[in-house]
């Protein structure tokens, strides 16, 4: 038989393919906008003949129906990283989270979650019967690897791109049975950044050589950083997510992979976030390979690239440097995701530089300011990346490098990093709490010190 032969006699119809599930089922479903819409709103439908049936994913763009309270225990959410509409739905108390190291995906499919039934939204076979998983479904070559399933269910969608790449795609023979549905991708808006981001992006890119090997998060601050990167040359992409800011570095010949020293000359990528003009420029497109997340997070692989700029965003910071990421006091906000893999991955590079941004303030707009550097963080807030593996920590009141400092300095660095309305009152509280000494003066100055904040050079000079 033939593959074609092959995809015939596995063709069903999508209400025919959710009529396989039964409960107790535990399924992995392709996150974001790669999600098989179409066989989730079905599923839905039957969701009160359904009992403790378990969905795995994450990051997702659309408001799916089982997601409301109703369905709880009948058709339950897993989430493995909490995007904007998880958070919507957190309140309908369907959704349990589990925050991870991406690097570990695929331990956490095959030991942890270890699901008996998968569905991949994938695109129209090509003339040799393999079918693309799309955008965000090479969460997918983690699990094909690593777990063998009972039922494997493609929703075949002639709107999704193509991606090139190790692991990027599944042939007909692999999989148990096929239907078909067309429909527009999910896509994430563009987050267009303000004047604080950009001044942020600036202090970023002055450390960032030509050559370098660049990861970026998504968000207001790593698309202004994108912006920003259009001065560089001989730029390099290793990055989780391939965002739009990086289509015109690519475009314009800024990022040429050329210096790279693993994968030369291509963009390696473990999922495409944005609208449809990025998933038009990932389509087809043979300077881009995509790869497993637990390959492309995994921080021994991220060590042999020279000069790697790990660059990632932050909700909150301590005085010590503890970052927090995923939560804002008891309440998640994201997941642990591919940070503490970058920045891990930067510190053993050779020449590389990890970056974590924010914002001083929050609530500005709204009059009420608060700040984002703080003495301790509330209760609950998660600390994502430990001040141990920190190195440069940016708001746009100055860049410090927090990198094997004493305790001491890094108060007095965060502090005048902080908005200026609020450096009294976090010195304040510093030296109560006894991280610092009141008139306290640096013993020493580190060699590799860089300060793009006048007030700080004032203050380790006086």
């Amino acid at each position: 038989m033939n593959w074609k032969e092959d995809y015939q006699s596995k063709l069903i119809s999508v209400e025919e393919a959710t009529r396989l599930i039964k409960s107790g089922d535990h399924i992995t479903v392709s996150p974001g906008g790669s999600c098989p819409v179409d066989f989730m709103f079905k599923l839905a439908e039957r969701s009160e003949e359904l009992e403790n049936v378990t969905i795995t994913s994450g990051l997702l763009f659309t408001p799916l129906p089982h997601l409301y309270r109703k369905c709880r225990g009948h058709i339950n959410h897993h989430s493995v990283f909490v995007g904007p509409l998880e958070r919507f739905f957190l309140g309908e108390e369907n959704i349990e989270i589990t925050s991870y190291h991406f690097s570990q995906t695929d331990h956490l499919l095959a030991k942890v979650v270890a699901p008996n039934v998968v569905v991949w939204e994938v695109s129209p076979p090509n003339e040799k019967g393999y079918m693309s998983y799309g955008p965000l479904g090479t969460f997918a070559n983690d699990v094909s690897r690593s777990v063998r399933c009972e039922k494997i269910i493609c929703q075949v969608n002639p709107k999704t791109p193509w991606i090139s790449g190790t692991c990027s795609h599944i042939h007909v023979s692999e999989v148990d049975h096929i239907c078909e549905a067309e429909h527009d991708l999910a896509e994430a808006p563009y987050m267009a950044p303000g004047e604080d981001e950009k001044i942020i992006a600036n202090y970023i890119c002055d450390l960032i050589p030509d050559g370098s090997c660049i990861q970026l998060g998504v968000g207001k601050i790593p698309n202004a950083v994108g912006e920003a990167l259009i001065k560089k040359t001989d730029l390099g992409v290793h990055t989780e997510m391939l965002s739009e800011c990086m289509i015109d570095l690519c475009l314009k010949g800024v990022v040429n992979n050329s210096r790279k020293t693993l994968h030369p000359f291509k963009t390696i990528a473990g999922a495409a976030v944005g609208t449809r003009a990025l998933y038009e420029f990932i389509d087809h497109n043979p300077t881009i390979d995509f790869y497993p997340i637990s390959y492309v997070n995994n921080p021994l692989n991220l060590a042999k690239i020279d000069d790697f700029m790990s660059i990632n965003s932050a909700l909150t910071v301590d005085l010590t440097g503890q970052v927090c990421s995923e939560t804002i006091g008891y309440s998640q906000y994201s997941g642990t995701g591919g940070q503490v893999d970058f920045v891990r991955g930067s510190n053993y590079s050779k020449g590389g530089k990890s970056f974590i941004a924010l914002n001083s303030v929050s609530g500005a707009k709204k009059g009420n300011p608060k700040t984002r550097i703080v003495n301790a963080l509330s209760p609950g807030t998660i600390v994502t990346t430990p001040r141990t593996d920190v190195e440069y920590i940016i708001t746009e009141q100055g860049v410090v490098n927090l990198k094997n400092k004493s305790i001491e300095y890094r108060v007095n660095a965060m502090i005048n990093i902080a908005h200026p309305d609020f450096r009294d009152q976090l010195r304040d509280e510093a030296i109560e709490v006894g991280l610092l000494r009141k008139g306290w003066k640096p013993a020493w100055t580190p060699a590799d010190d860089i300060v793009k904040n006048q007030a700080l050079k004032e203050a380790n000079n006086e």
